[in-house]
């Protein structure tokens, strides 16, 4: 057996399979082609990727990633973590509250960030309060120097 991308003139490109190539060629001369489509029965070859798969007693070794790579990476997202938190005020851990009360309207959206146990996230996302996890975890303003 083989498959064959073929094309029609409108440009429907479908898949086909043939007992060899010249059950294919013997089918598109006799005119019984047709695209499943549009009808058309104007039918090619499309340009088709080769399918070769992995030789059997390869083996691909998995290689570690680069630690520069790495450490770039996990930089690039803490600063954009830093950049997210500019003009969020530290709230602690009366983040839930702060969060619920700024979704029911008791008191004016402002951005915030703090921390919460994993039952309130729950509660807080299962109530479609929109909130995110951060990456890296935040020091506390009154921890600092």
């Amino acid at each position: 057996m083989i498959v064959y991308d073929l094309r029609c003139t409108t440009g429907h490109v479908f898949e086909a399979w043939f007992g060899s190539s010249r059950d294919y060629e013997d089918q598109r001369a006799r005119g019984l082609l047709e695209c499943p489509l549009c009808g058309d029965r104007e039918i090619g070859k499309a340009v088709m990727a080769p399918n070769v798969p992995a030789k059997g007693n390869t083996k691909i070794e998995a290689r570690p990633p680069d630690p520069a790579a790495v450490k770039a990476a996990l930089a690039a997202l803490a600063a954009a973590q830093r950049k997210a938190l500019d003009g969020s005020t530290w709230v602690g851990t009366g983040f839930a509250t702060k969060a619920r009360a700024m979704h029911d309207g008791e008191i004016d959206h402002a951005p915030i960030h703090g921390q919460a146990s994993a039952a309130e996230a729950r509660d807080l996302i299962e109530d479609g309060i929109p909130v995110a996890p951060l990456l890296f975890p935040v020091e506390p303003p009154e921890t600092r120097n």
